[in-house]
């Protein structure tokens, strides 16, 4: 009787593997396994010629092909490329701290921001800060100037950078104390308090200024005028204006980040908020009169922003009793802002393009969806 176990030799390439086992009890597919391990090429790829019959195959008999010890044969094929190591080292959620441990998985919307006492106000201004995708990759690479440990912009736009990158690492509700602390230290109105000495609540558009405002200047480019904050937020407007007592006009270019929706009586609609804000009715030294004289007239939008700030201003000074009060008229506000009726000419010929073919595009779509309907309906019938 054969023995259940013999041993050959496999050369393969310039090696030879002696003393390789065969286990007759099992088929040939195990054998090539067995040659897998040792060169790393894929049994699939395998061709072994020394036996009886050809190349071996799988489900061969070994008796049949003349299995025996000391037999010597030949395997052909190309090994596998052997996967590189890892370019990290693989981390383990076990492994990590505590706080930067995602358990809930909400990690990719960021870390929420711990309320340190009326600080919502300034925790929903930095959330919108920190989704804008270039202005957060701005700040957390910002380095303050050397020698500028007293400018309190850069301190405040640091501090921004450090408290977002700790937003990007957890997955727990950051505190944000060494920011509120550096804006309350340049901009002492967030600092109020009251009687029984807690810090009040405060305004979030008002917050939302200062802080654009203090990063403007430190956000700007080696050499260049022109700053992140600007090129994120900043639009641009033309007013011309027509002075009452006379015909003199003039035009003013402006900047600014943000626009603003006035509220009245007769505002139902952001958009009607929208042109009211852009009324820009003023008080200007007239060249022809040689004296202060009201001159009225509209501004038109020249250039738009990738990201437009709309404020709300809900808030007007009341003479009568001198305090704020704040006007509660519901303003309905579209989830696709259109503003293209408050632009200049020249910006309405840029959109124009864009326009229709966003128009025929949706023209397309809709017919697709009033087809499908149609033969929906003819199914049912």
């Amino acid at each position: 009787m054969a023995p259940s176990v013999i041993k050959i030799t496999v050369k393969w390439q310039k090696e030879t593997f002696n003393d390789v086992e065969i286990d007759q009890s099992k088929p040939p597919s195990l054998f090539k396994t067995q040659l897998f391990s040792l060169t790393g090429v894929p049994p699939e790829r395998q061709k072994i010629i020394g036996f009886k019959g050809g190349l071996l195959k799988d489900d061969a008999d070994w008796a049949a092909v003349g299995a025996k010890d000391g037999l010597k044969v030949t395997m052909m094929g190309t090994a596998e490329k052997v996967p590189a190591a890892p370019e990290k080292e693989q981390v383990f959620l076990e492994d990590l701290p505590e706080e930067e441990q995602d358990t809930t998985g909400l990690g990719k919307y960021g870390a929420g921001l711990e309320n340190l006492g009326n600080t919502c106000y300034m925790n929903s201004t930095l959330q919108c800060l920190y989704n804008v995708p270039e202005l957060k990759s701005s700040l957390i690479n910002f380095q303050a100037k050397p020698g500028a440990q007293s400018d309190q912009s850069q301190a405040l736009t640091s501090a921004a950078g450090s408290l977002f990158a700790k937003m990007d690492k957890s997955a727990v509700s950051v505190s944000p104390m060494e920011f509120v602390l550096t804006l309350r230290g340049m901009f002492p109105q967030f600092d109020q308090r009251s009687r029984e000495g807690f810090h009040m609540q405060q305004d979030a558009e008002e917050c939302w200024g200062s802080l654009l405002h203090a990063m403007r200047s430190s956000l700007k480019e080696e050499g260049s005028s022109d700053s992140e904050i600007q090129k994120l937020f900043g639009v641009q407007t033309k007013s011309v204006l027509k002075c009452d007592e006379s015909d003199e006009t003039m035009e003013i270019d402006e900047t600014e980040l943000l626009l603003k929706c006035n509220i009245d009586s007769t505002v139902n609609h952001l958009s009607e908020g929208l042109k009211l804000g852009l009324c820009n009715d003023r008080e200007k030294t007239s060249a022809t009169l040689g004296r202060l004289a009201t001159f009225r007239g509209e501004a038109s939008i020249v250039s738009l922003p990738p990201y437009l700030t709309v404020q709300m201003v809900r808030f007007f000074y009341k003479a009568d009793i001198q305090q704020k009060a704040k006007i509660l008229r519901k303003v309905v506000f579209p989830l696709i802002l259109d503003l293209y009726d408050l632009c200049n000419d020249h910006l309405k010929e840029q959109l124009n393009g864009p326009r229709n073919a966003f128009k025929i595009a949706e023209d397309i779509q809709s017919g697709v969806s009033k087809k499908q309907k149609e033969l929906s309906q003819v199914d049912m019938s």
